[in-house]
C-alpha cells in the first residue's frame, strides 16, 4: 500500500483536501463536509478513514489545475525551536555548550505558503533567508506530555522552508519574531505524511538545496533537543491541540553562515527534502 500524502489544496478559487498522487489530486473533502479541513479530520483521527474513502479511485483533479497550501490551513499554534543542530549552535562562536533549554518562538500562519509558491522578499530588506527543518503535526492534544508518551500524540509529519528576513531578526535585543513573520516569506508542506512509528523520525536526513546546491544537511539523531523532548517541553506551558504545528530545528548553512553572506533572490529554488517525508519545492519573487 502506499504511502498516503494528504493535501489541503485551492482550485478555481475554493479550498479543499484530498490525496497527492502521481496522476493528480482525489478530492476528499466534498464527501466529507463533517470535516471543513485537514485540521478537523486529524482531531476525529480520521485520517485512515478518509484514506479508505480514496481506495480504487482517478484522480478528480490534475496537479497543474490546484494550487498547493500549506496543509493545516488555521493551526491553534505554530510554535518553532530554534539552534537545535550541534553545528548550527557553534555558529555562535561563544564557546559554550547547547543550552540546556530550547529557544521557542511563535510564526503566524500567514507567514508560509505551500509547496510549489514563491516566497516574497518584501521591499524593506534585500535579507531572505532559508531554513530547511521537520514539522510534527499534533494528533492528540495533552499538556505536560511525557517523553515517554510524546510519538503518541504525534499524528503527521511534513517539512517547512523557515524562511526569515535575517537583519529584522536582530533589530531587538530578546526576541526574533519581526524577523520571522514576513507575509509569505516560509512554505510549508508539500503535503502531510502519517506518523505510524518512531522510525520515521529518530534517524533521518534533513537536506536544503538552493538552485540544486546543496547548502544545509544534517540527521535527526544528532538534533540537540530530540522531537520527544520538543513535545514534553512544549506542553509543559501550553496544552497542544490537534492540529498544532511545531517546527523543529534547522542545520548548519544557513545564507546569513556563507561568507560573505548570500541571500535568496527572485528566480532561485529552494528545496527542503526529508527521508520518508517529501520534497518542498518553492521559488522566490519579489512582493509587487
Amino acid at each position: 500500500m502506499m504511502t498516503p500524502h494528504f493535501v489541503s489544496y485551492s482550485h478555481a478559487g475554493k479550498p479543499g483536501y484530498g490525496l497527492h498522487t502521481e496522476e493528480g489530486v482525489i478530492d476528499l473533502s466534498s464527501a466529507n463536509p463533517q470535516y471543513p479541513t485537514l485540521r478537523e479530520v486529524i482531531a476525529a483521527d480520521a485520517l485512515k478513514e478518509i484514506f479508505m474513502q480514496a481506495a480504487g479511485r482517478a484522480a478528480d483533479l490534475p496537479l497543474e489545475a490546484v494550487m498547493l497550501e500549506p496543509p493545516i490551513p488555521a493551526p491553534d499554534k505554530i510554535i518553532c525551536v530554534g539552534v537545535n543542530y550541534p553545528d548550527r549552535n557553534a555558529e555562535y562562536k561563544d564557546g559554550q555548550a547547547a543550552p540546556s533549554k530550547p529557544s521557542l518562538f511563535i510564526r503566524f500562519p500567514g507567514s508560509f505558503v505551500g509547496h510549489g509558491a514563491n516566497l516574497v522578499r518584501p521591499p524593506e530588506s534585500e535579507q531572505l533567508d532559508y531554513e530547511g527543518e521537520i514539522v510534527l503535526v499534533i494528533g492528540k492534544g495533552g499538556r505536560r506530555i511525557p517523553r515517554d508518551e510524546a510519538y503518541d500524540h504525534v499524528a503527521a509529519l511534513t517539512l517547512c522552508n523557515e524562511g526569515t528576513i535575517r537583519d529584522w531578526v536582530r533589530h531587538a535585543k530578546f526576541n526574533v519574531t519581526q524577523g520571522k513573520n514576513w507575509d509569505r516569506s516560509g512554505a510549508i508542506g508539500p503535503w502531510l505524511v502519517p506518523f505510524t512509528n518512531a522510525a520515521q523520525l529518530d534517524d533521518i536526513a534533513l537536506v536544503c538545496r538552493v538552485n540544486g546546491e546543496v547548502r544545509q544537511q544534517d540527521r535527526t539523531s544528532r538534533m540537540i533537543y530530540d522531537f520527544r523532548y520538543i513535545i514534553n517541553y512544549v506542553s509543559t506551558f501550553c496544552t497542544l491541540v490537534p492540529g498544532d504545528v511545531l517546527v523543529c530545528g534547522t542545520p548548519t548553512g544557513a545564507g546569513a553562515r556563507l561568507d560573505p553572506p548570500v541571500w535568496l533572490k527572485p528566480g532561485d529554488v529552494i528545496e527542503v527534502e526529508a527521508e520518508g517525508i517529501g520534497v518542498l519545492r518553492n521559488g522566490v519573487e519579489d512582493e509587487a
